[in-house]
């Protein structure tokens, strides 16, 4: 009993901090990270909601310069904007064949996961993609989508078929270009799920061996799930990095031909801040369709990782 007394009184004369340090230490470690995070995404995030309610060119002082149109720019673009309909069917499109990356990615992974002589060459070759820029990336597939002496057509061409401008049709130059970004895409993917079968349980395949699974039963019920960590990230990448597609758009074809492959994130680049544009609080607008867009997948992820967390634990 003495002891617990004594216990009790020198915790009593210790400071706050000592008391409480297993819980507050984390939270010293957080706070740098948290302010920023605060600064540069959540400030800006009711900023522009906020700006997106003025009619403002960008120039002066938004209180002296801004004139206060309320939720006028959001009806403009869900009922009378055209070239906002086909930007966000644009992405719609980028959404759905972005996706694409994460099985080919899959695909390329378990090749290279073998022990063969040269494999490290055919990682490196693999791998070239994702390191070099998307500038570059859309400068090599304008010249290989070229009408004139581009290697499409080329290729085309060995089966018979007549040149095709891919670029320069509205029908096929969105695709071209989704084609080209999925390049790099795959190559992220496939180092992804690189690093997922490093941590696959040799345990769990040998025993499947032995019950007879094998081709595709070993990988549907074997392998992918333990890829789960690795293909949820990929999601994650894919997704996001198909509703930021800006980089290709505008080195490949300006958002032309006639506006065809405009997307969110480059009209609101246009009405924002291009030659025809400075329409702050429009582009605004439609920074906060697109945020909310993301908002949807970003949400569904977070809750799908408190889910396994939580499962985890029981």
């Amino acid at each position: 009993m003495a002891t617990t007394t004594t216990n009790t009184t020198a915790l009593a004369s210790q400071s706050w901090y000592k008391r409480n340090e297993i819980a507050v230490t984390p939270w010293l470690f957080l706070i740098p990270g948290i302010a920023m995070f605060a600064l540069y995404v959540i400030i800006p995030i009711f900023q522009s909601f906020y700006l997106s309610l003025f009619e403002w060119d960008g120039l002066g002082s938004l209180a002296k310069n801004g004139e206060y149109v309320g939720l006028e720019h959001y009806e403009r673009l869900f009922t009378k904007d055209r070239a906002f309909n086909i930007s966000l069917w644009n992405n719609l499109k980028w959404l759905v064949f972005y996706l694409l990356a994460i099985p080919g990615g899959l695909m390329v992974a378990l090749f290279l996961n073998q022990k063969v002589f040269g494999i490290r060459l055919y990682k490196s070759l693999f791998f070239f993609p994702f390191v070099i820029s998307q500038i570059v990336v859309g400068l090599v597939f304008t010249w290989f989508y070229d009408p004139q002496f581009g290697l499409s057509n080329w290729l085309i061409g060995l089966v018979g078929l007549p040149p095709i401008n891919i670029l320069g049709n509205p029908n096929t130059a969105t695709y071209g270009i989704i084609a080209a970004g999925l390049w790099p895409q795959t190559a992220y993917c496939m180092i992804l799920y690189l690093t997922g079968l490093n941590a696959v349980d040799p345990e769990q395949v040998e025993a499947a061996r032995l019950d007879g699974a094998k081709g595709h039963k070993m990988l549907w019920y074997i392998i992918i799930p333990q890829l789960k960590p690795a293909t949820f990230i990929a999601f994650v990448v894919t997704i996001i990095g198909a509703l930021r597609s800006f980089d290709l758009i505008s080195i490949m074809t300006n958002g032309g031909p006639f506006g065809s492959t405009r997307v969110l994130s480059f009209y609101m680049f246009e009405k924002s801040l291009s030659e025809y544009g400075f329409k702050m609080g429009y582009g605004a607008a439609i920074a906060v369709v697109l945020f909310l867009i993301m908002l949807v997948f970003i949400a569904y992820f977070l809750w799908s990782m408190y889910q396994d967390e939580k499962a985890a634990k029981h």
